[in-house]
């Protein structure tokens, strides 16, 4: 009787290249799309509304991005506004002993004293910060959030504050508002930062617990009470908390109350120091439009 011979085995089947051509055409795929759909339905600035040449950085143009008016030099040391004494001397590194008499600065009157340094990008009142804000809190367009926390990080701080910092935090929304918006706009600026600083960044430290009223029209005395105990922070994060320099993010500051508020909560959780970091700030009367020329003549 003739014994069967063993059929021959079939070759395993190569599930890796398998793997890799899917994922190969998967991205060609997803590519072809992309560029249908750029082509059918090209991007605008969400400034302008001007038609992108390229992808443009978070849906802005290049001409948006470059009329974005910074603050004006010279800046306080502390809280970073446009000095209203021209022809002050500043000192050359933040750490070293003022010298020369500086007159009082009226935006570092309104910070509690633990609050270490404030820093803005731009003027909210000329060029085109005003509108980036815009896109960004009222229009949906969160990826708007990538430019603007790209010039944040650019912002120089204090040594001190860029040594010992631990965390972002953004300045909690309204459960209410964030669903009509779909996102807080201040977390959005912080998880950019973060991955440009490196830095974590803590969304669940501190909660508002009572809704407030549009801040836009409101005095600065006004400003404070409507904020005031509007935060809580969470019973779990006081160990984080503890001896952190925090740096609270916003994407506008006017009079610092809501920081303020947002500050005062976290201290009382055991923060050692808070600083502040925002896209824009609101002018006050009397700043100056121009750089003080004379203070580079010395």
């Amino acid at each position: 009787m003739k014994s069967r011979s063993a059929s021959p085995q079939r070759p395993a089947p190569d599930r890796n290249r398998w793997r890799s051509s899917a994922t190969q055409w998967g991205a060609s795929f997803r590519s072809l799309c992309s560029g249908f759909t750029d082509l059918a339905l090209p991007a605008a600035c969400a400034c302008c509304d001007e038609l992108l040449a390229g992808s443009g950085e978070g849906l802005v143009c290049g001409r948006c991005l470059a009329r974005v008016v910074p603050l004006t030099y010279p800046l306080c040391m502390r809280c970073g506004h446009p000095r209203l004494t021209p022809n002050v001397p500043v000192p050359r590194d933040i750490g070293a002993t003022v010298a020369a008499p500086l007159s009082p600065c009226r935006w570092c009157a309104r910070l509690p004293p633990w609050v270490r340094s404030v820093r803005s990008v731009c003027r909210m009142d000329v060029g085109t910060g005003s509108a980036l804000v815009h896109a960004l809190k009222y229009e949906g367009w969160s990826r708007v959030a990538l430019p603007m926390a790209k010039r944040m990080s650019q912002l120089q701080f204090p040594g001190d504050v860029v040594a010992e910092r631990t965390a972002l935090v953004p300045v909690p929304l309204s459960k209410t508002r964030q669903r009509e918006r779909g996102y807080n706009q201040a977390e959005q600026l912080a998880l950019a930062l973060g991955n440009h600083w490196k830095l974590p960044v803590w969304t669940d430290v501190v909660g508002r617990v009572r809704n407030t009223v549009s801040q836009v029209r409101l005095t600065p005395s006004d400003r404070a009470a409507n904020v005031a105990q509007a935060f809580a922070a969470a019973s779990s994060a006081e160990g984080r908390l503890s001896g952190a320099h925090i740096v609270l993010v916003d994407d506008v500051v006017t009079t610092a109350a809501t920081l303020n508020a947002t500050a005062q909560t976290l201290m009382d959780r055991g923060a050692r120091i808070v600083s502040y970091v925002t896209f824009g700030r609101a002018p006050e009367d009397g700043d100056r439009s121009v750089p003080d020329l004379d203070l580079d003549q010395d």
